[in-house]
C-alpha cells in the first residue's frame, strides 16, 4: 500500500510542477528540457520505489500511475471544472491582428512564435493578416486568417 501512496504523491507533485511550468514548455521541448525530464525521472525513482526494487513493486507503481492518469482524464471529461485545473484552456493571444501583450507575457510567447505558426499553418507573413491566434491546450498555436 505504501507504494501506491508514494505513486499518488509523486504523480500529484509532477502534475502541479508541469502545470506551473506552463503549457508551452512541453510542446516546444529542446535538448535541455529532455535532459531535465530524464533527471526528474531518475530523481523520482527513489521516491516511487523506496527500498523495494522488486518487479511486483515496480508493476504496482506503474499500474497506479497509469490508473491515476486515466482517472484524471475521465474526471476532466466528466467535470469540465476539473479539466481546467489539471489541463488548461485555450487562450486567445491575437485578436483582429492585434497582439494581446499581457497574455503573451503571462504565457511566455513572442510575436515571432505567433508568426512562425502563421507561416507554417496558413502561409501568412504579417500580423495584420491574422484574425485570431489561439494558444491551444496542447501548446500549439492555431491561426485564423482574415481571408482576404
Amino acid at each position: 500500500m505504501e507504494s501506491v501512496v508514494r505513486a499518488l504523491v509523486v504523480y500529484l507533485f509532477i502534475l502541479l510542477l508541469l502545470r506551473a511550468g506552463g503549457k508551452r514548455s512541453l510542446s516546444s521541448i529542446n535538448t535541455f528540457d529532455l535532459v531535465l525530464l530524464l533527471i526528474i525521472s531518475e530523481a523520482t525513482q527513489q521516491a516511487l520505489l523506496g527500498d523495494d526494487f522488486s518487479l511486483t513493486t515496480a508493476a504496482l507503481v506503474v499500474t497506479t500511475l497509469v490508473a491515476v492518469d486515466r482517472l484524471t482524464d475521465y474526471l476532466g471529461f466528466r467535470f469540465p471544472a476539473f479539466s481546467r485545473i489539471t489541463d488548461s484552456t485555450p487562450v486567445v493571444v491575437v485578436d483582429d491582428g492585434r497582439l494581446l501583450t499581457d497574455r503573451l507575457k503571462q504565457l511566455h510567447i513572442t510575436e515571432s512564435d505567433i508568426l512562425q505558426a502563421a507561416r507554417q499553418s496558413q502561409g501568412l507573413e504579417r500580423m495584420d493578416q491574422i484574425r485570431y491566434a489561439v494558444l491551444e491546450k496542447t501548446g500549439k498555436i492555431s491561426v485564423v486568417s482574415r481571408g482576404q
